[in-house]
């Protein structure tokens, strides 16, 4: 039989990801769509013998092309064709979710509703015909329990079913747009259809209610395929666009989507959906938002929830961590004692194990994280933080919808700043777009979560959870001062409104919790094991070569003699070791990378830099993950004592350069300075000019040296560096 190809889809929240895991488990994999950086989710998997290829779609609550998950849904549609489009409803809020079934009628995709959490609306007293509903809609109604399986091997026979018919693919279904509406539509359409404009890829009557809801995407299309048609089409979107505002005050997008909401609620109330209880009835949601939502518990309780998510993840994850050092010491003694010595053995040493090493030592760290966030995730909590963050917000020159894209980058650390770059779309407002892509990158993302762990774990292990905590806090402070000084000075202009709707809680399963930790973990170890490796290579070769002159060896050398003609031998060995160690630090700043780092502790100095962090943060530019493995490889170049070597927790504890005070400098230069490589080509492609891209570089960059030597100076001042 051949691969039957199906896309799930439905708004955010009704449930489709935990369906696609259900259906898939480990047969999955993430990628991105071409040219944007939206999560694509396959997999593949057998019913009854039926091969099926599913593709998790962006969750969303319309086709209509204003964000960029919609765009991609709807290309996907309409280019991919799939055999099977499966709808997933939250039947416990059918109205809303179906607005965009409505839509998938009008486009005439073979469709397939599952209408999910039916288990939520019978807690709350609504009961569904799902036969009436089916006949209705013209198409198949199946309910499930996405969560617990539930009627997903009758939704799968469905499927198949719809797949195998020819007759699969559907007329367009046919709404009404009221009498200003309708005759411009059919006009259009006879155009349309006469010309065959678009029709390989469209209804003739859905592009012309994407004309008159001026989407941009369908606007472009047409004007290339013919200017004069697309004219000719615009002229009457525009006379009718006219009438409405005058008469109405409104415009066409208005009307249309109060025709489909009618529609959808005339269909409802055909016996549709009956309710037990009165609908002002307070469900379980509601009287956990009344308490978690609140203006002033509201605020404690997510302080708490973040606080416990780290004492969580360094109490449970610190054995794991131990332990992986352990394995990756043993490691580098067994790479020692067996490989010659010479620049292959220092390169694998050095560069790969104790550089790429330094940076999955701490996959369990992540991975407890990951697991933690992903629990706020499945259980609905995070979007309560965006609802209750959005009056501090609104204070700062920000919109609601800044939230999303802070806790992407990390707000609850983990994160990345690029796709948290990439959710600024969603803001309508360009000056608050732009204040929210430029302040997102100061976040801590995932990969400064391996610094400001190995940094706090060194230097305030007594109390990593409440460091981590008020690293946290500060990220978030710092980033929403930035934004009002921005939007008081280059980005002035008025906060626009936000609506934000909640969705139900739920109890998350083990194995969605499981997969989302894996898939996030999986991406960090990736990106360890080639980005990381590659630049960790790379600084080892700057921080190597060129090596020490023949004189300066000569020079050493020589002293050896010396010293050997005059000292006992167990006096002999301590001068030895001290005169390899002053041998092996002199080759390091004689390196490519030694003279940038020497070069700039003129400067650093004050921020209580020394010329191996310089080199750590001059890599961090590149990738924030780098300043790991580059402190790493710098300590172990300089390291000659087979019975000094440990972690580089231990090596940094050791030096007498480091203290906490430069250790919470180096903290907060981290967490603010630059953005990394990849960060800034975002910012410069969503701001539409590398200018803003360069602004953030600098702006960031100086801003987190000024806050470095602040807390240097004063912290020094006021004797905490001993």
């Amino acid at each position: 039989m051949p691969e039957i190809k199906i896309a799930l889809a439905g708004n955010p929240n009704a449930g489709k990801t935990t369906l696609f895991n259900h259906l898939t488990g480990a047969r999955q994999h993430v990628g991105n769509y071409p040219g944007v950086t939206v999560e694509k989710k396959e997999g593949f998997f057998q019913h009854k013998g039926q091969e099926i290829h599913v593709v998790d779609l962006p969750g969303t609550y319309s086709l209509t092309a204003y964000s960029v998950e919609e765009l991609v849904a709807r290309d996907f549609l309409v280019g991919e064709r799939p055999d099977v489009v499966v709808d997933v409803v939250d039947a416990s809020n059918l109205e809303r979710n179906l607005y965009l079934t409505v839509q998938f009628l009008e486009l005439g995709v073979p469709l397939v509703l599952a209408l999910n959490m039916v288990d939520v609306a019978r807690s709350r007293g609504i009961t569904i015909d799902t036969g009436k509903l089916s006949q209705l809609l013209g198409v198949p109604v199946v309910p499930i329990i996405a969560r617990s399986g539930e009627g997903v091997e009758q939704l799968m026979d469905t499927v198949v079913a719809v797949a195998a018919d020819n007759k699969a693919t559907l007329s367009p279904a046919l709404l009404r747009y009221g009498p200003d509406l309708d005759p411009v539509i059919t006009k259009m359409t006879a155009i349309i259809g006469e010309h065959q404009l678009l029709t390989d890829l469209y209804p003739p009557r859905w592009t012309a209610l994407k004309i008159l809801e001026d989407d941009d995407q369908i606007l472009d299309k047409i004007r290339k395929a013919s200017p004069p048609l697309a004219d000719e089409l615009l002229q009457l979107s525009q006379t009718v666009t006219a009438h409405l505002q005058q008469t109405l005050d409104v415009y066409p997008e208005a009307i249309i989507a109060d025709h489909r909401y009618g529609f959808i609620k005339s269909l409802l109330r055909q016996g549709v959906v009956t309710r037990q209880f009165r609908t002002d009835r307070l469900y379980a949601s509601d009287r956990i938002d009344k308490v978690v939502t609140n203006r002033v518990l509201g605020p404690i309780i997510m302080a708490l929830v973040l606080f416990g998510l780290y004492t969580f993840t360094f109490n449970y994850s610190s054995v794991f961590v131990d332990w992986l050092a352990a394995g990756f010491s043993w490691l580098g003694d067994l790479a020692d004692t067996t490989l010659p010595d010479g620049p292959l053995k220092s390169m694998i040493i050095s560069g790969a194990i104790d550089g790429v090493g330094g940076v999955l030592g701490f996959v369990p760290i992540i991975m407890f994280m990951f697991f933690g966030i992903a629990v706020l995730e499945d259980s609905g909590y995070l979007a309560r933080v965006a609802f209750m963050m959005d009056r501090i917000f609104h204070f700062f020159g920000l919109h609601g919808s800044s939230v999303m894209p802070f806790i992407i980058s990390g707000g609850i650390a983990g994160g990345c700043a690029v796709p948290g770059v990439l959710a600024t779309r969603t803001l309508r407002s360009p000056k608050e777009r732009m204040a929210t892509l430029l302040t997102v990158p100061f976040m801590n993302c995932g990969a400064k979560l391996p610094v400001l762990t190995l940094l706090i774990g060194a230097f305030f292990s007594r109390h990593q959870a409440r460091y981590m905590f008020l690293a946290t806090v500060a990220a978030w402070l710092v980033a929403l001062f930035a934004a009002k000084f921005l939007r008081m000075t280059v980005l002035k202009g008025a906060s626009t409104p936000f609506v934000m709707e909640l969705p139900p809680y739920r109890l998350p399963t083990l194995r969605g919790l499981m997969i989302h930790t894996w898939e996030r973990t999986w991406e960090y170890i990736k990106k360890a094991g080639t980005v990381i490796l590659g630049i960790s290579i790379l600084l080892w070769a700057m921080m190597t070569y060129p090596g020490l002159p023949e004189e300066t060896r000569s020079a050493f050398d020589q002293k050896r003699q010396e010293l050997s003609q005059i000292m006992s031998a167990e006096e002999m060995d301590r001068a030895l070791l001290a005169i390899d160690q002053q041998q092996a630090e002199a080759a390091l700043r004689h390196s490519l990378a030694g003279r940038i780092g020497t070069a700039l502790e003129s400067v650093s100095r004050v921020a209580g830099f020394d010329w191996r962090t310089n080199i750590a943060l001059v890599g961090g530019f590149a990738a924030k993950e780098v300043i790991i493995s580059t402190l790493g490889t710098a300590y172990s170049l300089g390291e000659v004592d087979p019975e000094a070597s440990g972690s580089l927790k231990d090596r940094l504890i050791a030096d007498p350069h480091w203290n906490p005070v430069t250790a919470l400098a180096v903290l907060a230069f981290i967490m603010f300075y630059s953005p990394c490589f990849v960060t800034i080509v975002a910012i410069a492609r969503e701001a539409g000019s590398w200018k803003w891209a360069f602004f953030s570089m600098a702006f960031n960059t100086v801003f987190a040296f000024i806050l470095a030597v602040i807390i240097y100076q004063t912290g020094m001042l006021l004797g905490f560096g001993g």
